[in-house]
């Protein structure tokens, strides 16, 4: 059995996601992912929208992935590849180059594969910055409005 090791944040899961994950799970017969916990974001400087128990639930009901793990810290990786015996390390293109050393560490593989073009969670995020507390305002109101309708109709 080829195991398959790969690590995110994963917050505000989108396609992008769901389509590495695919492909991540293509290169062997289980895909085990690390999932950053808070503390660990905290370090990196990310914020989340989602908390790291969210976020692994989401990673955990996706049919690609076989078992979730927290990611504590950068160090970690080289024990994990030898627990989980994988056999490939994966990541998204974005850390080109950046964990090459564990191939001669631990004797696994180590690719990485393009992003999905035009998503990323820091464009969503750009996005959901950009929408002013009035027109979430009018949306909801246009939402009560239409529900209203709807129950005169239904009467």
């Amino acid at each position: 059995m080829k195991t398959v090791i790969t690590y995110g944040t994963f917050d505000l899961f989108h396609v992008g996601h769901a389509r590495l994950l695919r492909r991540l799970r293509a290169l062997g017969d289980r895909l085990v992912v690390g999932c950053s916990t808070d503390e660990f974001n905290d370090i990196k400087g990310k914020r989340c929208i989602f908390g790291f128990e969210d976020r692994r639930e989401i990673l955990a009901s996706c049919r690609h992935v076989d078992e979730v793990f927290p990611e504590r810290n950068w160090e970690q990786k080289a024990g994990d590849i030898r627990r989980f015996e994988a056999d490939i390390l994966a990541m998204g293109d974005d850390w080109s180059g950046k964990f090459d050393y564990l191939a001669e560490e631990t004797g696994c593989v180590i690719t990485y594969l393009p992003r999905t073009p035009g998503i990323s969670t820091t464009a969503v995020k750009d996005v959901l910055r950009t929408i002013r507390t009035e027109d979430v305002d009018a949306v909801i109101n246009i939402i009560e409005s239409l529900r209203e309708q709807v129950a005169r109709l239904g009467k």
